[in-house]
């Protein structure tokens, strides 16, 4: 027995979605609530800008440029036959009035550009997450030594980490100085420390990276960066994870340290003659770059860095102006429709 034919329809739902008969409305504004928004988006912006601005005026920051203040160092740099021999060298400078609160260190290089796209990609993020630390696909060209063992950490970014030593001294007296005490831990970001850099599951780092080779430009292996605080050694050391975040513009400058507010710095640093003891290690006359030092507080807003406050200031500032044009043509339509209506 045949099945009867259903015919289907194709015509829509008689919804009134479907059938295109929901209300519409058409939002028609008049010139004062048009002008009001204007008037009342420039005034905010432009106090944003001003607040803004005081606040990164309000840091205090110094910065020294130690790429040829020490010389022999830097000179020596420049003969890549010297590469592992030590130097140090010492810069003293004054510190014109108190730093209240944190205080932080960083380093600042200047043309090394980390977004080239061949380096941003050099890396291997099973490896940095512990999951197989002999995995180097995707680390050219640092991936294996010339004898097939493979780097780790392997990669561009992890070769040319920053290895320079500075350490901070304060003179108390003329005859008498004191190291600054640095806290080494909370540089990193906590997405970047408890999820994307972990060691491998064990006690003994040493042990689980036996059968790799530490990357060329390093004279140690990654489970011996910090010899005071185990915890803070492979792929969780603060500092090589604050450099694996690679940067956007070729000057930038990384957080190095953290004042402990401790004995005679409670209150942060006071005025007074200090110096940098740096063990000058990272060569930067290969690219024709410079590298500073820098010590800065930070404001609720963040650190001396005015172009948020120019950006709501510029932005406030054309609102303005467009409310004012806006108004002008308005007045003169307005005028001259009641011109004409006379």
């Amino acid at each position: 027995m045949e099945m009867p034919f259903e015919y289907q329809s194709r015509q829509p739902d008689n919804t009134a979605l479907k059938q295109q008969k929901l209300h519409g409305y058409h939002l028609r504004f008049s010139a004062t609530a048009v002008l009001s928004i204007f008037f009342t988006t420039g005034f905010f912006c432009l106090c944003m800008g001003i607040i803004l601005i005081l606040s990164a005026k309000s840091t205090k920051k110094i910065e020294i440029n130690y790429t040829k203040l020490c010389a022999d160092c830097h000179e020596l740099r420049e003969d890549a036959s010297q590469f592992r021999k030590a130097c140090t060298c010492s810069i003293p400078f004054k510190l014109p009035e108190k730093m209240k609160g944190n205080v932080y260190m960083y380093y600042k290089l200047y043309g090394f550009y980390q977004n080239l796209y061949r380096y941003v990609l050099s890396r291997s993020n099973t490896q940095l997450m512990g999951k197989n630390i002999m995995n180097v696909h995707g680390c050219d060209p640092f991936k294996m030594s010339e004898d097939k063992i493979p780097f780790i950490p392997c990669g561009a970014i992890a070769n040319s980490m920053f290895n320079d030593t500075i350490i901070l001294s304060y003179s108390l007296h003329a005859s008498e100085q004191i190291q600054v005490p640095m806290l080494k831990n909370g540089l990193s970001w906590w997405t970047d420390k408890y999820i994307k850099f972990q060691n491998p599951v064990s006690s003994n780092l040493a042990g689980e990276f036996e059968g790799s080779a530490k990357p060329p430009s390093w004279s140690i292996p990654i489970y011996e960066l910090d010899s005071d605080d185990p915890r803070n050694n492979g792929f969780l050391n603060e500092d090589f994870i604050v450099w694996m975040r690679t940067a956007a513009f070729p000057t930038f400058k990384k957080l190095y340290r953290r004042l402990s507010r401790e004995h005679y710095f409670k209150e942060g640093l006071p005025a007074g003659n200090y110096s940098f003891n740096i063990s000058y290690n990272f060569p930067v006359t290969r690219f024709q770059g410079e590298k500073s030092v820098v010590l800065s507080t930070l404001t609720w807003s963040g650190g001396d860095c005015l172009f948020l406050g120019l950006a709501y200031t510029v932005t406030g500032a054309l609102t303005w102006l467009s409310a004012f044009a806006i108004m002008a043509i308005y007045l003169m339509l307005k005028n001259k429709k009641e011109y004409l209506s006379l």
